[in-house]
């Protein structure tokens, strides 16, 4: 793409943020790279931010894998523990205000479906309400029996791990209620224990949202193709999807429009465009 198609995109993409009484925000991993988190994007990626990992062999669908909580359920605590403490001091990046500003300017505001498990868009000050996950979130626990229906909350786990080794330091999480080892409610590889009803009523709800919505946007961020989950859901929702991805920024045109660049850039230039 040339920058002068780009930046017919940018104007097309303006255009419909005006017009739009509705905005769905569609995200991947690629949202949360410019708040410093790590790109899992290939084993590389993967093994640059877990090299005790590397160095026994373990690829990210190994240890992303309700197996491992079976086998070895410290070392995939290690993983998640690590994941989840990292969650919770990042700061999301200014590109989850700006989308939250434009919400504001329209009618029926903003409704967010992402893959990503980090709870940034509640952590940046989206409602609870209108965020849906569609992998779930590792801000919640499940039974790895799966002896109960529902997932509860992580607000209160402290987990201490040894970055080095990749193990965790303080006592495995245990089910509220049979005392089996917890689990992040996190949809992983070969997954048929996952527990999706608290997804299900996040997505229930957005159905709702997206009936009343005349005039939708959809602005995707950072979404991949490795797993199209995300790409898939906002083409659904065409034909006024901005796709924003440094890469993979292709769309059809009676889809959407394509502009190639990171996540905190793009959508800065998307808003000072806007303001003119």
């Amino acid at each position: 793409m040339t920058d002068s198609t780009t930046d017919d995109a940018l104007a097309c993409a303006v255009q419909w943020l005006r017009e739009a009484d509705g905005l769905l925000v569609t995200a991947g991993a690629g949202m949360g790279v410019d708040s410093g988190l790590p790109d899992f994007r290939g084993t590389e990626g993967f093994w640059r931010a877990y090299p005790a990992l590397q160095a026994e062999g373990v690829y990210f669908a190994d240890i992303a894998n309700p197996a491992a909580f079976l086998h070895d359920p410290a070392r995939a605590w290690g993983f998640y523990g690590h994941r989840l403490n990292l969650y919770r001091r990042t700061v999301p990046h200014h590109g989850y205000r700006i989308l939250g500003q434009w919400a504001e300017r329209m009618q029926h505001g903003a409704f967010v479906f992402t893959s990503n498990v980090d709870g940034h868009f509640q952590k940046a000050g989206f409602a609870d309400g209108r965020i849906a996950e569609c992998h779930g979130s590792i801000h919640w626990l499940q039974c790895v029996d799966r002896c109960g229906e529902d997932a509860w909350s992580a607000d209160g786990l402290g987990v201490e791990v040894n970055d080095a080794n990749c193990r965790l330091l303080s006592p495995l999480p245990r089910c509220v209620t049979c005392g089996a080892v917890a689990r992040p409610n996190i949809l992983m590889f070969g997954d048929w224990n996952w527990i999706g009803a608290r997804t299900a009523r996040q997505m229930a709800r957005l159905d709702r949202w997206l009936s009343s919505v005349q005039k939708l946007v959809v602005v995707e961020v950072g979404a991949g193709k490795t797993i199209p989950t995300v790409r898939h859901f906002s083409e659904r929702h065409g034909p006024r999807v901005i796709r924003i991805n440094p890469r993979d920024y292709a769309i059809h045109l009676q889809r959407g429009v394509g502009v190639a660049g990171n996540a905190l850039d793009m959508l800065h230039r998307l808003d000072h465009m806007l303001d003119c």
